[in-house]
């Protein structure tokens, strides 16, 4: 099934039924008086989170979705019938923004989660409903309200804890493919992963998380290079990051530039999702000689200036991975408990992940004006709103964790 992320439909509510106008006609019965009834309401459209979708590929071909309009009402005082509501199925995790505004209308964030995105138009009266004491006959109706009607943007974010940032052949897939049951696509040339992957990690018999492998990103993925940075906003729900690095990379790259360029481009993208509590991952240690471990992971660390934990580890042989899993299981466990009894540290979450959010948004809302330029005919497109992020400094006086192997 392809995947598809992000689109754009529309969507348009039923109309509501006109009034009837009509008079009691029987044998016998002079001047019955009106008995017109009123129309009935258009159908609503809603949209619904269902766990069974992972991808919005339903609404690539399809862009238009229009609900029941509602009858119009009958004589013997009949009410016209109801319009049926429309309910769209969409991926948990996914935004509904309408596209005039930018108004993000909802978050669906759970299965079976609903939101209604347009409201049926309401119904019209009957002449029924203006008869009075000195309006024996009335003869005035009113028509059925439309449906409201919008132009929306869909977009898919997927649900993991744990997200996994990397150059093109780190190991990513092969370390969600170590650790969990998914069986992503590996093979030894760059960009063998072009849509993200979900993984379930079990750590014990009723402990798990769920671990996302995103395409890797190359130095200039914020202005569009390889398969630029789309899928970085899938990261911005997650609750820890890992950066992969690759200790031995076959094209004699650098593995501290390596290293640097993820930084970079996760920071072009979103100073405050480079905020987000990150781990470095230095795989494929057993491709270097065990003697050289200490000098590359100093190299690594000294350049990118790193304080937090680092994990030396062996995706394909499963070298590290338990203790890795084991511990991110641990911070799971811990942030859920602090975010339980610390009022304060579960507002500074809240407000960084609206952070991150709002710049996703802005930064691929930018790319998105530079191609319809391109598109347009234009030949030289400059960067839209501030890119120049400084990274700020990171006080190392404490040093790094270092979890080797062989430990």
């Amino acid at each position: 099934m392809k995947f598809v992320d992000e689109v754009s439909i529309r969507v348009k509510a039923g109309d509501g039924g006109n009034g009837a106008m009509s008079f009691r006609r029987e044998k016998f019965i002079e001047n019955g008086g009106p008995n017109g009834g009123d129309g009935g309401d258009g159908g609503s459209i809603y949209m619904m989170a269902d766990e069974n979708l992972n991808t919005l590929v339903d609404y690539r071909y399809t862009r238009h979705f229009d609900a029941e309009r509602g009858s119009n009402g009958g004589s013997t005082d009949c009410t016209g019938k109801k319009g049926e509501d429309l309910i769209l199925r969409v991926p948990v995790g996914t935004t509904v923004i309408d596209s005039a505004t930018q108004e993000v209308i909802g978050d669906l964030t759970k299965a079976g989660q609903k939101l209604m995105v347009v409201q049926g138009g309401w119904h019209g009266l009957g002449n029924t409903r203006f008869k009075s004491s000195t309006n024996r006959a009335p003869r005035q109706t009113t028509p059925g309200k439309p449906g409201e009607q919008r132009d929306l943007k869909l977009e898919m974010k997927v649900l993991a804890d744990v997200g996994l940032l990397g150059l093109p052949n780190a190991g990513k897939s092969t370390f969600i493919r170590s650790v969990s049951a998914a069986k992503p696509k590996v093979a030894d040339y760059p960009f063998t992963t072009l849509v993200p992957n979900l993984g379930v990690v079990s750590v014990d018999r009723w402990k798990s998380f769920v671990i996302a492998d995103i395409p890797g990103l190359i130095e200039g993925a914020s202005e569009g290079a390889g398969l630029g940075i789309r899928f970085l906003k899938h990261l911005a729900r997650t609750r820890l990051l890992l950066h992969l690095v690759d200790m031995a990379p076959l094209d004699d790259a650098s593995a501290p530039d390596a290293a640097e360029v993820i930084v970079n481009e996760l920071i072009k993208f979103s100073p405050s999702l480079a905020e987000r509590d990150r781990w470095l991952v230095l795989n494929k240690c057993d491709q270097i000689l065990e003697e050289e471990h200490d000098a590359r992971v100093k190299e690594i660390v000294d350049r990118l200036e790193w304080t937090g934990p680092v994990y030396v580890i062996s995706a394909i042989s499963k070298l590290g991975t338990e203790r890795l899993c084991h511990d991110i299981m641990r911070y799971m466990e811990d942030r859920a408990d602090r975010l339980a009894n610390d009022p304060a540290y579960k507002e500074e979450l809240a407000d960084l992940d609206q952070r991150i959010e709002d710049e996703a948004r802005a930064q691929l809302q930018a790319l998105d004006d530079k191609r319809a330029l391109r598109r347009s005919g234009v030949k030289s497109v400059h960067d839209i709103g501030d890119d120049d992020w400084d990274e700020e400094d990171v006080d190392d006086e404490d040093g790094p964790e270092i979890i080797y192997v062989r430990d």
